[in-house]
């Protein structure tokens, strides 16, 4: 019927969005070998196996005495010292009635069975040597770390898929592992779309606006290790779009830009990345956010195959943001975050957990999408809203610690339990 209005498709939801990401991510192929000590924010490309026992040995948890248990049943033995046994020597055979002095990390010698506190010990000087009073009766076993009690030889300690911290670093090095395999860094693109939009140090003209949205994506991508060309601020023109998207197709996988993903005549995007690759347009049912562009960008030109990226090589990856501060940040959180650590070969959980929280605020008119709203955490065990949840309001993810995952027409008042994801969660 002519003069009928166009039907609206449906708001996708945060989980049919997300999935549909991490469903398409194609994690980086090349792999180098790099020191343990350089290693630290690295996904493993290998599963890695200890070629040791850890502890290599029986050793003392404590500094004390080592002793026979048998020889302390009455709870003041009365053993001479007979040796000392500092961390990184090796002990002679203890003789019964005797005991070594043995300090934190040192191989428990041969025949004894348990150590003792030096807390629980008092020395009297003797004319043929220490003497050691046990006031206390252990257990065999008793303040010793068995050989292989934390990791044994043979055991996958760090399976292929790993981002490293530091603990993981530390592990590593605990085997002697002194250099580990990983994936390459994963490599992004980022350029921001607006006439109006200037760098801090310029004075701005009439209608401008400073550029935030470039210092907070590149923090965000600094913070999980990526490798990132930014070509800065493109004029609002169909053809300057066109040329940066073919550019950093060449050597980039993945290719992020903020703003222009609506569809007014000014708003290029849309037409630049359906010109050179593929694009889909979402509408998202969340709140900071809403548009959010995904697609690819052939590599090899104008002519290039019709199936942009079906082969991992011919294509980069393409996400396109909102131009709203609060609300490209957010989305970024929420769905670039995940797909950039599939990318980069991440194999276990990519989304943050939540952490059951008492509102100590009021919700009253929730929206109809699932919405993210900046709160704080406080002193009494709740957390407080930002008074303004604009989306252009930078201040309040500065103020904030995390986010409330709100669900869809869901109204909060101050007891309720909602769910809490810290922003620590959400930038590693």
């Amino acid at each position: 019927m002519s003069g009928a209005a166009p039907v609206r498709k449906p708001m996708l939801a945060v989980r049919e969005a997300l999935d549909f990401l991490l469903a398409a991510a194609r994690p980086v192929a090349d792999v180098e070998q790099v020191p343990t000590l350089e290693a630290n924010g690295r996904v493993l490309a290998e599963d890695q196996v200890s070629l040791l026992d850890v502890p290599a040995a029986d050793n003392t948890q404590m500094d004390g005495y080592a002793v026979r248990a048998a020889d302390c049943v009455d709870g003041g033995a009365r053993l001479r010292v007979a040796q000392r046994i500092p961390a990184g020597t090796v002990g002679q055979p203890l003789e019964p009635g005797t005991a070594a002095r043995i300090f934190t990390g040192a191989l428990i010698p041969e025949g004894a069975d348990a150590v003792v506190m030096q807390e629980q010990c008092e020395v009297e000087k003797m004319r043929d040597g220490d003497h050691v009073i046990v006031r206390h009766a252990p257990q065999a076993g008793e303040w010793i770390r068995r050989a292989g009690e934390d990791v044994r030889n043979g055991a996958v300690i760090l399976p292929a898929g790993t981002r490293l911290r530091g603990q993981e670093l530390g592990l590593a090095a605990s085997v002697g592992l002194a250099s580990l395999p990983v994936r390459r860094r994963l490599r992004v693109a980022v350029f921001f779309t607006g006439d109006e939009l200037a760098m801090p140090g310029e004075a701005l003209k009439p209608g401008a606006i400073y550029n935030s949205n470039r210092f907070t994506l590149r923090g965000l991508l600094e913070n999980f290790g990526c490798e990132f060309t930014d070509y800065g601020i493109v004029p609002d023109s169909l053809q300057a779009t066109r040329d940066t998207l073919r550019q950093a197709a060449r050597s980039h996988d993945l290719i992020i830009t903020s703003g222009g993903v609506s569809v007014g005549e000014e708003d290029h995007i849309k037409p630049a990345v359906e010109a050179e690759g593929r694009l889909n347009m979402w509408q998202i049912a969340v709140k900071p956010g809403k548009p959010l562009a995904f697609g690819e960008v052939r590599r090899s030109g104008e002519n290039a195959g019709e199936n942009a990226g079906e082969n991992g090589g011919d294509a980069a990856f393409f996400v396109g943001l909102p131009g709203n501060p609060v609300s490209s940040f957010i989305t970024f959180l929420l769905f670039v975050r995940p797909f950039l650590l599939r990318l980069q070969g991440v194999t276990g959980p990519v989304e943050p957990r939540t952490i059951a929280m008492r509102a100590d605020f009021d919700w009253p008119k929730p929206d109809r999408r699932n919405e993210f709203l900046r709160v704080r955490m406080n002193d009494s065990g709740g957390v407080d809203l930002f008074p303004n949840q604009g989306s252009g309001v930078l201040t309040s993810t500065v103020w904030a610690d995390g986010l409330v995952d709100n669900p869809p027409g869901q109204a909060i008042a101050p007891g309720d339990v909602v769910r809490f994801i810290p922003f620590a969660a959400l930038q590693y």
